[in-house]
């Protein structure tokens, strides 16, 4: 499993379209072969931060994501309206279980 994490520090004037913009490409990328999980979250120390989580089913999985033109457009239209340059991490990543038994 690939795990993705990717932060944006967005201009305070263009928050809410920042937000519009990410609600669309997680929405977007959700429906996309080999997606398990994407979303944004707001990070509530750092005004203006959205964090985005993704699991992907494979490193492939998230080339051709990547490869989606909307995909790319999303990349442009996060960066015009950040404050600073956006940050991604990849890590390969093992699922386990969840420690004590619980389900």
């Amino acid at each position: 499993m690939i795990v993705v994490f990717g932060s944006v520090q967005v201009a305070p004037q263009h928050m809410q379209q920042a937000r519009q913009i990410a609600k669309e490409h997680v929405e977007r990328s959700r429906a996309e072969p080999g997606c398990i999980s994407h979303a944004f979250y707001e990070d509530p120390d750092r005004p203006n931060l959205l964090v985005f989580v993704e699991e992907w089913e494979s490193e492939s999985a998230l080339k051709q994501h990547f490869a989606v033109p909307a995909s790319a457009a999303f990349g442009k239209q996060m960066g015009a309206l950040a404050a600073s340059r956006p940050h991604m991490r990849l890590l390969h990543a093992t699922e386990l279980p969840f420690p004590g038994g619980a389900t």
